[in-house]
């Protein structure tokens, strides 16, 4: 399975050391427990469902860090998917920073896809295909009026996205967790 944190390591506010992220989960009796950079991506091995993950995870990292942060869990099968191709297999090798795959906790609400076509002014291009978001962020992030807060809002469910080369990073590191 795959872990996305949500909101850490960001500006030197919500600091959680992978370190004391492994230990956690490790605690939380997730098995094989490894970390990919430092914006919280945790890659395991567990019989639980992801939504029980979901909650030991948010309750752990209160009573340790003293502060919420939600977590969004994925299986390595669906984690698969994704890494085989996104909605815009241009900006895969064109502008990986800047493709991105968001994911929420719930279901994308109806319509979602297009309120967030018409929120894009920065030449974004969004793709909703089952539960992934997938957001070409052409002209850069910082111009765009897709906040967290809008992703939010718009989606129904806590959003977090990762870009093109952290996908197939997570890809390459559950890959070989299986593997193991």
């Amino acid at each position: 399975m795959v872990a996305l944190l949500r909101g850490i390591n960001v500006g030197g506010n919500r600091r959680v050391p992978m370190v004391e992220l492994r230990k956690l989960a490790e605690d939380a009796a997730l098995q094989s427990v490894s970390t990919y950079i430092q914006s919280g991506n945790i890659v395991f091995s567990s019989e639980k469902q992801p939504a029980q993950v979901e909650a030991l995870l948010e309750k752990g990292i209160v009573k340790h860090f003293g502060f919420e942060v939600p977590v969004i869990v994925r299986t390595a099968a669906q984690w698969k998917t994704y890494a085989k191709g996104s909605a815009f297999r241009d900006a895969e090798s064109a502008r990986p920073n800047l493709l991105h795959l968001a994911l929420s906790k719930g279901a994308p609400a109806d319509g979602a896809e297009k309120a967030l076509r018409d929120r894009a002014v920065s030449g974004e291009r969004i793709k909703i295909t089952n539960d992934a978001i997938w957001i070409d962020f052409a002209e850069g992030v910082a111009r765009s009026k897709l906040s967290p807060a809008f992703l939010d809002k718009t989606i129904g469910s806590t959003v977090t996205a990762r870009n093109w080369k952290s996908v197939l990073a997570l890809h390459e590191l559950v890959s070989a967790l299986e593997e193991s």
